[in-house]
């Protein structure tokens, strides 16, 4: 298959909601550890970015590439009229229409920008079960791989003629005069799935890398990005998610494993980035759906709103944007931290600086931009 190297965008959802404050830590704030007597981060454990914040101690790895650079943390992100429901939180994430309920992802319309015929049924890909919100768009064809070492249609069927013959059969499901929206979707999906399965299988056989990744899923769905995105197949939409971080209860115990993988599995990724020429072609970003109440609950931390991001990668200026929220009583929004930044900058500043689109129909509007991707 010919080479077709492009950039990349790289997302990586927290699903459940990160806990923000014990993720960026105001260490020298008292207020901190006022409001969290049963679960904050001792000070002399967090890892300092500068006098006033640091990250958490399970955050080494993704602070070994702060301290080159390459790592930009969105502090206070959000939205205005905060939902702390999961399901409508992440839908608003996913669709970028904080006021209405949307029928398109954001990814889904920025790979219709990227591809507008659709010739490539693989610019698009999602590691992990399901199909989330932020891919889909009806027209848009995206691959959802569970397990990209066994992944395909009919694997079990060698012979070429009988594989087509499988294929044609199971084709026919889709075909005639669909009328109805969902099935026609459905339609188009299956259709796509067939021509991208066997192309994806041949990625891990390209493969060669030597860098190591941790023996989790987070690490294992980020080696599958790395050898579809080494095999140059054209891709230039990676989704997965990992969770869940809805940490109501033994938090403590819960967050300090859930950062130990995404941090070491992002470290690993990027190893394998530079290993293989890419870390200038691909960008990563780390976001979760609101952030959690500024007290504790006891042993844990309840839904809340503001919360940070973080955007990785070679081109990345790294550093702090967006204002920390403030503690302060008065500052609070009913117990929680204030958003200061509206998620649909981050997402302009990628659409336009990374992949030189027109953000506003992606996002649905104008946004201010930030700084933090340099070419």
């Amino acid at each position: 298959m010919p080479s077709d190297k492009k950039r990349a965008l790289v997302v990586i959802q927290l699903a459940g909601a990160n806990d923000a404050l014990n993720t960026i830590i105001p260490y020298t704030n008292g207020l901190y550890y006022d409001f969290r007597p049963n679960i904050s981060i001792p000070a002399e454990d967090v890892l300092s970015i500068n006098d006033e914040l640091g990250f958490n101690p399970n955050l080494e790895p993704i602070k070994g590439l702060w301290d080159q650079g390459r790592v930009a943390i969105i502090n206070g992100i959000g939205y205005p009229q905060p939902d702390r429901s999961h399901f409508r939180s992440m839908d608003i994430w996913h669709t970028a229409e904080p006021t209405t309920v949307g029928k398109e992802g954001w990814l889904g319309r920025v790979i219709r920008e990227l591809d507008p015929n659709g010739d490539n049924v693989l610019t698009g890909v999602n590691f992990g079960r399901g199909l989330p919100r932020s891919l889909a768009l009806r027209g848009v064809p995206v691959a959802s791989v569970g397990n990209l070492a066994t992944y395909g249609l009919f694997p079990e069927v060698d012979d070429t003629a009988r594989k087509q013959n499988v294929l044609d059969a199971f084709g026919k499901m889709y075909g005639g005069d669909v009328k109805d929206e969902v099935m026609a979707y459905l339609g188009q999906n299956g259709r796509d799935a067939l021509h991208g399965a066997d192309i994806l299988r041949t990625a891990p056989e390209q493969y060669t890398s030597t860098v190591e990744y941790p023996e989790n899923p987070i690490a294992q769905n980020l080696k599958s990005v790395a050898q579809v995105m080494f095999a140059e197949l054209g891709t230039q939409i990676y989704y997965t998610t990992y969770g869940s971080f809805d940490t109501h209860g033994g938090e403590l115990i819960a967050h300090t494993k859930l950062w130990q993988d995404v941090s070491g599995a992002v470290s690993a990724f990027y190893q394998d980035l530079e290993a293989n020429g890419w870390e200038n072609d691909a960008t990563i970003l780390i976001w979760t759906e609101f952030g959690r109440r500024i007290r504790d609950n006891g042993t844990g931390t309840d839904h809340g709103s503001g919360g940070s991001a973080f955007v990785i990668g070679g081109t990345v200026q790294g550093g702090l944007y967006g204002e920390y929220p403030s503690l302060k009583p008065e500052d609070q929004l009913e117990g929680d931290l204030h958003f200061n930044n509206d998620f649909r900058s981050t997402y302009s500043t990628l659409a336009e600086r990374w992949f030189g689109l027109e953000p506003a129909p992606i996002v649905n509007g104008h946004f201010e931009q930030f700084e933090f991707l340099t070419a």
